[in-house]
């Protein structure tokens, strides 16, 4: 399957993780978050950065990810905390996606996003066994609408 990062055009020409911690990763734990869709990828960046600066190149990754069956854990809403959107929920997604990093569960963990509750985003398991199947297949200019500002 396809899906899309969208970077500053500095970090566009390769897969690599800042390990940073987020919504589903702790500090230390190299993961990529992908989306489905460019729209999806672009209203996730714009939600989780404190600004954006529009002078600033920006590139679309397109990453080519196998979507084999045993290489992919869902994560539904119906299994998550009644406010999983929220931050005070961080910590216990944390755990969660920690858990599912460690245990090499699977390469891919398929998690609803919090931006639209009815799309999904993936995460990439950086040091699983399979990542090699991972693919940048191409990087696209990426346009900035000024209204989304």
């Amino acid at each position: 399957m396809e899906l899309f990062r969208i970077t500053s055009e500095k970090y566009s020409k390769s897969l690599t993780s800042s390990g940073a911690s987020n919504r589903w990763n702790k500090k230390g734990e190299d993961v990529i978050y992908l989306s489905p869709s460019r729209s999806l990828a672009t209203l996730e960046m714009i939600v989780h950065r404190n600004f954006i600066l529009p002078e600033i190149p920006y590139k679309v990754m397109v990453v080519l990810v196998p979507d084999s069956e045993g290489l992919i854990k869902t994560i539904k809403t119906s299994e998550l905390p009644i406010e999983w959107r929220r931050l005070e929920a961080y910590s216990q997604l944390q755990d969660i996606g920690s858990d599912w990093f460690l245990q090499m569960e699977s390469l891919v963990l398929k998690v609803p996003s919090a931006v639209i509750p009815l799309e999904d985003n993936y995460i990439i398991n950086t040091k699983h066994k399979d990542y090699d199947q991972v693919k940048l297949i191409k990087v696209e200019d990426y346009f900035w609408d000024n209204r989304l500002m």
